[in-house]
């Protein structure tokens, strides 16, 4: 086992490889970050590797999607349909214990859509505030996401500002 500030750099190291490969597109470094039936010692001869080791990922404002299959599916939906996205990470804090891992952070998003017309620039960009939590599980091949829970975060103007909700 290494030392604990050591897993603290590793799963940071791991929680940024996530967001850098989501801002660049690169599917293939995403599905690679993800666990696999390998990785939990699971023979895949018997079992579907799409549905097993329960990974799960929750968009802001998604159902909790389970399995490879559809936790990879909503990524390759996500970026084919993001012309542009960014993320600064903000408030991360990393807990390890044994071979778990827990990251909280703040994901302050800026993205942007298709452009309205063919050969057109990039669409609007749109800013969002949203709090993550990624789960990572030690592997053999370093640390892997388990679970990744995101709910966007309602500011003042999201909600019923001025209104008087007194009785």
């Amino acid at each position: 086992m290494s030392a604990p500030h050591t897993d603290v750099e590793q799963v940071e190291l791991a929680n940024t490889a996530f967001y850098e490969a989501m801002e660049r597109g690169d599917f293939e470094t995403v599905s690679s970050l993800w666990l696999t039936p390998a990785d939990l010692g699971v023979d895949e001869s018997y079992h579907d590797p799409a549905d097993t080791g329960v990974i799960s990922c929750v968009h802001p404002g998604w159902p909790v999607l389970t399995g490879r299959g559809e936790v990879l599916r909503s990524y390759a939906l996500i970026m084919a349909n993001t012309e542009y996205i960014q993320f600064f990470l903000t408030d991360v804090h990393v807990s390890v214990t044994g071979d778990t891992a827990l990251v909280t952070c703040t994901e302050n998003i800026l993205s942007g859509g298709p452009a309205p017309e063919e050969g057109g620039e990039l669409g609007p960009l749109v800013g969002q505030l949203v709090v993550a939590t990624n789960v990572f599980r030690r592997t053999e091949d370093g640390w892997k996401l388990w679970s990744h829970h995101a709910s966007p975060v309602l500011t003042e103007s999201d909600g019923d500002e001025g209104e008087d909700t007194s009785a």
